[in-house]
């Protein structure tokens, strides 16, 4: 049983109009095995909230802590927090020119493992992974990303998730882009992968779609820099109905990310 503690997280940017606070006072705690849904209006912090957790550079930690199993993340590389056991998956996953698909993933399993997986092995769940999520065999050989569609960058986020096996995954609006099988194929693998290696998810979306097929056990209202409700399932159904503008500072202007 593995525990990510985010306590009273302040984050903010620089800007060319000066500093601007994104994150004010941030807390949640997810255990093993628990998928969390983020939900929130545009411009609220929810993607600032994961790429703090995944250590993008451009965020700035003015105070607060986030504790995987009692180790604060955030005195880590980028990378330290990948072998911690933190995975995030883009929003937008970048392309890597000149890295094949297949060096990139058993690089990144030596590193989280500390030894490198066999070949043969390897290459047998290498195969079966992308047969399960419906990728070409060729996309192995690819450099990573590089042509990809949206749906095809999507689908390679999961093929890393499943064969990474982190503690917990981010899942930065995994949905957007997709069409309807594509959100499927994602959705079941992102299932298949939770199933398998019981790893806690936070998982960011606009949108109640992807609930209709990854299931959260927790549902959040994300405004302002900070979670402002929290509840079931249900709580989804009714940000969907009544969008967010209960949840935000007294004469705020809110685009509901649900329209």
């Amino acid at each position: 049983m593995s525990t990510l503690e985010i306590k009273d997280l302040h984050v903010h940017v620089e800007t060319k109009d000066g500093i601007k606070q994104i994150l004010k006072g941030a807390s949640l705690t997810v255990h093993s095995g628990e998928t969390h849904a983020i939900m929130g209006p545009n411009g609220s912090g929810k993607s600032t909230l994961a790429y703090t957790l995944a250590g993008h550079p451009k965020y700035v930690v003015d105070s607060g802590e986030a504790l995987l199993d009692g180790q604060d993340i955030l005195k880590m590389t980028p990378d330290e927090r990948a072998k911690a056991g933190l995975f995030l998956a883009m929003q937008y996953p970048v392309e890597v020119p000149g890295v094949s698909m297949t060096n990139f993933l058993r690089t990144a399993k030596t590193e989280i493992d500390g030894e490198a997986p066999g070949i043969r092995q390897w290459t047998k769940d290498l195969s079966a992974a992308m047969k399960r999520l419906k990728m070409d065999p060729k996309f192995a050989t690819r450099s990573v990303n590089e042509g990809f569609s949206g749906g095809e960058k999507k689908r390679a986020e999961v093929l890393q998730l499943e064969l990474l096996k982190p503690k917990f995954a981010i899942l930065d609006e995994t949905d957007s882009g997709l069409d309807v099988d594509a959100l499927r194929i994602v959705s079941e693998g992102v299932n298949r992968a939770k199933e398998a290696n019981q790893f806690g998810i936070l998982m960011v979306t606009h949108y109640t779609r992807i609930l209709k097929y990854i299931k959260p056990d927790i549902v959040h209202v994300f405004a302002d820099g900070h979670f402002v409700k929290t509840g079931g399932p249900e709580l989804a159904d009714e940000l969907e109905e009544n969008g967010y503008d209960a949840y935000l500072p007294e004469g705020a202007d809110s685009e509901s990310a649900l329209a």
